[in-house]
């Protein structure tokens, strides 16, 4: 009872960047990064587990539990505060995941990863994105606050919400400012991450169409390509599909044998 109390006292708190405290039992861990505009809950419709694979939420500040600290604003300052933050649970074959403009940031974090000399993904899944040095691009980066108001009233409603004058308000400020690091990200000659990318294109998804995202082959030395059948918001449902791919590609031994 006592060695219970002393052990309990000495668990890690949860990290200020995650939603929850990573399980030691994980063979490996997925991180996800939200979506524009949105938090870690955007991923409540996902399991914690896929097979022997941790779903590890990234959750930014400026939004939910951390809406009083200040906007990252530029991927590159995201990255570096998750270089400092995330070493003690990189310990194992681990991923990025993100989706749009959410799969940026574990683009860049790769990159400063590899820099700083520290463990790096087995994989980046990026979802509906272009290469970064063929952006900055999407429909989003060209609309004014009054269209990107009604965006966030269908995103909402997709993420299973009510758009209330509150709730839209305050995601506007958080879209708008996730945009602007967004527009901020300027890549002019590809660069080469110290990993394989997953990329994954939605066959009903008219913002960012599969034939769009041919530059990923320069960025790395592996790149792999998926179709999956849905539109540009299928992701949020964790379709079977999607979820086979993490496992194709982050699968340890340990996981393939249990």
């Amino acid at each position: 009872m006592n060695r219970q109390s002393a052990s309990s006292s000495r668990r890690p708190r949860k990290p200020r960047w995650l939603s929850r405290l990573p399980d030691e039992s994980a063979t490996a861990r997925l991180f996800c990064f939200p979506y524009s505009g949105c938090g870690a809950s955007m991923y409540s419709r996902w399991p914690q587990w896929i097979g022997s694979i941790e779903v590890c939420l990234v959750q930014p500040p400026a939004r939910q539990n951390r809406i009083a600290e200040p906007h990252y604003e530029t991927y590159g300052a995201l990255a570096a505060a998750l270089v400092e933050e995330m070493p003690p649970y990189l310990d194992r074959p681990f991923a990025f995941f993100g989706h749009c403009g959410g799969a940026l940031p574990g683009v860049e974090l790769t990159r400063q990863l590899g820099e700083a000399g520290l463990p790096l993904p087995r994989r980046v899944f990026v979802s509906s994105q272009v290469a970064p040095h063929d952006g900055p691009y999407g429909r989003f980066l060209q609309l004014d606050e009054e269209a990107l108001t009604g965006e966030l009233h269908k995103m909402i409603v997709s993420l299973g919400g009510v758009p209330t004058p509150e709730l839209v308000e305050m995601s506007l400020e958080v879209l708008v400012k996730d945009v602007e690091a967004n527009k901020r990200y300027i890549v002019p000659e590809p660069f080469r991450l110290p990993a394989g990318v997953t990329a994954i294109g939605w066959s009903e998804d008219p913002e960012i169409p599969m034939d769009l995202m041919g530059g990923w082959p320069e960025a790395t030395d592996d790149c792999r390509y998926a179709l999956l059948e849905g539109g540009h918001f299928e992701f949020l449902d964790a379709p079977a599909a999607l979820l086979a791919e993490f496992e194709h590609d982050l699968r340890t031994d340990e996981a393939v044998t249990a």
